[in-house]
């Protein structure tokens, strides 16, 4: 449990401009990735706010760990604090448009801002997050294909929030198709960042 600072480093500097990524997708208000969907659903049904509705959420994925069998790492206890911090103190500092067309544009923005954000905390290797330890865990009881299982969870997810009135919309999309490709382009220039030191 003493991995190297550098490590460290890259794994609190990833979950802050993953959580940043998310909050501009909320602030856009076109629809939302699909756990922040769940948790803005709980923030309706409670009157918490997001970050704490978020965190909650994590910690309740965790606990499920445990008849997983599934052992957390350092990233995977700061995924859960790290990015709930974010979502409830940066959110009211972030830009407001009024036109459907700058909000989509800023929902694009944000799930690049997330994928980048997802690429450093990958580079970290210092634990899963909360929900891909849940996708693990549930893909070693079930002996199902790790996609079928992540898009069960997805959708799940998707389902709940929304019901509970959490905001569905292109935004939504937007994260379910391009949070990979965001992602594998982040792991990119990381790459090549740091092949050229």
């Amino acid at each position: 449990m003493k991995p190297p600072l550098a490590s460290v480093g890259f794994l609190i500097i990833g979950l802050v401009v993953f959580g940043l990524g998310e909050a501009l997708l909320v602030t856009a208000g076109v629809g939302v990735s699909p756990w922040t969907l769940f948790a803005q659903g709980v923030t309706t049904v409670t009157g918490w706010g997001l970050g704490f509705a978020t965190f909650v959420l994590s910690a309740s994925v965790l606990a499920l760990w445990i008849p997983l069998k599934q052992t957390p790492g350092m990233g995977t206890i700061l995924n859960a604090i790290i990015i709930a911090l974010v979502l409830e103190y940066v959110l009211p500092f972030l830009p407001e448009f009024k036109t459907y067309v700058a909000n989509a544009v800023l929902a694009l923005v944000g799930v690049f801002v997330t994928g980048f954000g997802g690429a450093i905390y990958l580079i970290a290797n210092l634990g899963p997050g909360p929900r891909d330890g849940l996708m693990t865990g549930l893909q070693t009881v079930t002996h199902r294909p790790i996609a079928l299982v992540r898009m069960c969870l997805e959708l799940t997810v998707v389902a709940i929030g929304w019901a509970l009135g959490g905001t569905l919309g292109l935004g939504t999309v937007f994260f379910a198709l391009g949070i990979g490709p965001a992602m594998a382009i982040g792991m990119q220039i990381l790459q090549r960042r740091g092949a050229a030191h």
